[in-house]
């Protein structure tokens, strides 16, 4: 079979013993009939970012759905074979969905804060999980999330404006915040920066940087060159398949497969 046909991933899906925070093995994805993700096999390491780039309509989005079950949401979408967050099958029949998507944050393509006051877009977690026993507490979550998201400088003196009056960039960044506010371990991206002008990406691109070293963060582009400034590993899926996963420095200078080579020089995409 041609390489640029072959159905073996190529690279390094696989990390050591240890360093892996999330394994998936064999994950087929269904829309009823049509399957989406077809027999994806990857780890996500701890503490460090992994881009998902491809085509669009490839399956980056619904696989990184697959990692907090937001799939489950969706009445026509199956999912089968294994994920597991430090060794927990996360499929599991006894699984809570709530308490899972609070240990695997979500930052969306669009910013959504709630129609509430920036304050209590970050403190709604917090408050809901229990996590604050006190007023104190919360302001200190609040405080500190807003901190890590690069906000509270610049809204500390209006916590009770409503968040949806924010600028798009401050906007994903009170998304970010929200996120973090639950004390996840995890972050999943899907294309957080394709709202947003050039400026508020690179202030998002720099937070992502930042924020690496502490959760494990998962990042959906359509840019390439996002994935290269941002990610330590870089996975390239293609309808359906994962192709290549590896160090992104690797993917970009001296890709394995055909396929990838062809989209990171724009030969198709």
């Amino acid at each position: 079979m041609p390489e640029s046909e072959s159905t073996e991933t190529t690279g390094k899906p696989f990390l050591k013993d240890g360093e892996a925070k999330i394994k998936c093995r064999d994950v087929d994805i269904f829309y009823a009939e049509k399957q989406a993700i077809k027999k994806v096999s990857v780890d996500i390491g701890s503490n460090e970012v992994t881009a998902f780039i491809g085509p669009s309509g490839c399956g980056k989005s619904t696989f990184i759905r697959a990692i907090n079950r937001m799939n489950d949401t969706i009445p026509i979408c199956s999912t089968r074979g294994s994920v597991t967050i430090d060794g927990e099958e996360i499929y599991h029949p006894g699984v809570d969905t709530v308490e899972l998507r609070a240990r695997v944050g979500m930052v969306f393509q669009k910013p959504n804060p709630f129609p509430k006051s920036i304050y209590n877009n970050v403190a709604y977690g917090p408050k809901i999980h229990g996590i604050a026993r006190t007023k104190d507490e919360l302001d200190e979550i609040v405080q500190s999330s807003l901190e890590k998201a690069g906000l509270w400088k610049e809204v500390k003196d209006n916590l009770n404006h409503i968040g949806t009056a924010l600028s798009g960039g401050q906007q994903q960044r009170l998304c970010i915040a929200r996120a973090i506010a639950v004390q996840p371990n995890i972050i999943l991206m899907d294309e957080p920066c394709s709202a947003l002008d050039p400026i508020a990406t690179a202030r998002i691109e720099e937070l992502i940087h930042e924020l690496g070293s502490q959760y494990s963060i998962v990042i959906v582009t359509h840019s390439m060159q996002q994935a290269a400034r941002v990610s330590k590993r870089t996975a390239f899926f293609h309808l359906g398949k994962l192709i290549e996963c590896d160090e992104t420095e690797k993917i970009f200078t001296m890709p394995g497969h055909k396929l990838t080579e062809d989209y990171i020089t724009g030969r198709f995409g």
